[in-house]
């Protein structure tokens, strides 16, 4: 095999490694990211039939300095705003998935979980000879896990003891396969199949990708005609950070979120038309937002307002506001179409599913599932199932979940003329939200809301019920911007000609108004990604991706404590 001139000779086994695979995981702890930038040249320069469609590298540093100093132009962009924990960036399409670990070495190898192919210990042998300083690494390892490190004969020494067959002819390179048993049993990564999704909204559109870019061939089952029917139909909704002073795991999960939806905007939908990074204006004079740090990369993130910018909204210079630099707006129905337009998805319309079961397929190995209709017909079957249908996932899903339905309504009209001067330049949230000025083909609107009518499931809307929630919607307008409500209040009094029906959908939540990502207990094949809430624009991308991870044992998306707070494991 023809290295690339760029390959350092101690990583040139890599190469010969990966061939023939199709997705390779790599634990770098050699404190920069220059083998990083070796590697990802290598795997750009090999032939495509010899390399991996996938290479998830786990970089582990104890900030992100070390990587910001070496890494190209090109990446610049999404390397911004990296605090401690677990950052994914989706690099080169997503062919590349690159993990930082960043904060205390040995802290984060205990804490965080994956399995390596390979492991790059670098040119510092040092920090790996101190007593036990090797035991929290090779929890990473499974047998055959490949170890690259430049020529050190005491580090070689301390590898061969620890289960490595070690070859002492040049750069180290060892292979752990050791005599003794292994405790842990290794998660296995699953073989792309079949699968069928059922739900054509966020989740289910998000499942389906993450699951076809990995091979699988997917059938995405809808209610409606077209897809993103229920709640993912919403005309137009914020993603925006969650902040808190102790940056609680929601505001830490939420970021993960946005981590991965913005490069898939980027990749799928059209900036202007279906989205924008707009940025946010956050005003809640009830309870103000504080934020976790004063300084640092945060910054990126989120800080406080200035005086210009809450006079720009219409609110006073010192009005206890936010400003969100990675937030904006998006037409959730948009995201959903792009990504079910994925070669490897199927979408049919009009399904109405009475059941999910488990069936035998004596022409493969082990069982399948089904969608039954009502007439019992199977309209759709495959390896694997997943549930992802909104509060339609209800039926299908354990009854003690605790699962909620939440209706909500927005309120919604027309930019005319009348109503320029009540418009900010941009979205504000805080008490619900205001998104104005969305582009559409009748013209440009703008849309308030959003109520949360608990175990609510109506459909449609009565009259009284659309007139109640204009009243809320206007009373949480008034919170949020008063000068806007005063002037829009026409677009909120029923019988005005400017009051639109409002648009109203329902939605599902979790006792802990957390997704839930993971396999349904006692139903093998049978997995569950529903219960977004109100945060299905901001983590629907991230939660497909822990779904496609937790599948095929890649190291996951997030931090391994975070992705805990959203498994099914914590509804039993």
């Amino acid at each position: 095999m023809n290295l690339p001139m760029c390959l350092p000779d101690w990583l040139a086994p890599l190469p010969r490694a990966w061939a023939q695979h199709t997705a390779w995981r790599v634990l770098d702890v050699s404190g920069d990211g220059q083998a990083l930038q070796a590697v990802y040249q290598a795997w750009q320069a090999a032939d495509p039939q010899q390399r991996p469609q996938h290479l998830h590298y786990v970089l582990v540093l104890p900030d992100a300095r070390p990587l910001l100093a070496c890494a190209p132009a090109a990446w610049q962009a999404q390397l911004g705003g990296l605090l401690p924990g677990v950052q994914r960036i989706p690099l080169a399409g997503g062919a590349l998935q690159l993990t930082l670990w960043l904060g205390d070495t040995a802290a984060l190898l205990r804490r965080q979980s994956m399995v390596a192919d390979t492991i790059v210990l670098g040119s510092d042998a040092r920090p790996w000879l101190a007593p036990h300083a090797l035991k929290p690494l090779l929890r990473h390892c499974q047998r055959g896990t490949q170890w690259l490190a430049p020529q050190n004969a005491d580090l070689a020494a301390l590898l061969e003891r620890s289960g490595c067959a070690v070859d002492m002819t040049g750069p180290l390179h060892a292979r752990f396969d050791p005599s003794w048993p292994l405790r842990k049993p290794v998660a296995q990564s699953a073989r792309p199949g079949t699968a069928l999704v059922l739900g054509a909204g966020l989740a289910g559109s998000s499942a389906a990708w993450s699951l076809a870019q990995r091979g699988w061939q997917v059938t995405v089952l809808g209610s409606g005609a077209a897809p993103a029917d229920g709640a993912s139909g919403l005309p137009a909704g914020l993603f925006c950070p969650h902040t808190s002073p102790d940056d609680c795991p929601l505001s830490r999960l939420s970021r993960a979120g946005l981590h991965a939806l913005l490069p898939r905007l980027a990749q799928c939908c059209t900036p202007g038309k279906d989205w924008a990074l707009s940025g946010v204006l956050e005003h809640d004079s009830l309870e103000p937002r504080h934020l976790a740090w004063e300084d640092g990369p945060g910054l990126a993130w989120s800080q406080a307002a200035t005086a210009m910018q809450c006079a720009t909204v219409g609110l006073p210079p010192d009005a206890p506001a936010l400003w969100h630099h990675r937030a904006g707006w998006l037409r959730p129905a948009a995201l959903v179409a792009a990504q079910l337009r994925h070669p490897n998805i199927r979408f049919v319309g009009h399904t109405h599913i009475s059941q999910v079961t488990q069936v035998t397929r004596p022409q493969s190995t082990g069982h399948g599932w089904q969608a039954l209709d009502g007439d019992q017909h199977t309209v759709a079957q495959a390896d694997i199932a997943i549930i992802a249908a909104g509060s339609a996932s209800i039926p299908f899903l354990p009854a003690h979940w605790r699962l909620q339905p939440l209706r909500g309504q927005v309120t919604w009209g027309r930019c005319t003329a009348d109503n320029a001067a009540a418009l900010p330049p941009g979205p504000v949230n805080g008490s619900g939200n205001l998104v104005p000025h969305v582009p559409d083909a009748d013209g440009p609107f703008w849309i308030m809301g959003s109520t949360f009518e608990r175990d609510v499931t109506a459909l449609p809307v009565s009259p009284a019920d659309q007139a109640a929630a204009h009243a809320h919607n206007l009373g949480k307008l008034a919170q949020l911007l008063p000068a806007s409500a005063a002037q829009l209040a026409p677009a909120f009094t029923p019988g005005d000609p400017a009051c639109l029906p409002t648009w109203g959908r329902v939605r599902l939540a979790s006792h802990d108004r957390l997704p839930i990502v993971g396999p349904v207990p006692g139903a093998p094949g049978l997995f569950a990604l529903t219960a977004l809430g109100a945060r299905g624009i901001t983590l629907s991308t991230l939660c497909g991706e822990l779904l496609a991870a937790q599948l095929h044992a890649e190291p996951l998306p997030l931090d391994a404590q975070l992705a805990q707070h959203l498994h099914t494991d914590r509804l039993q």
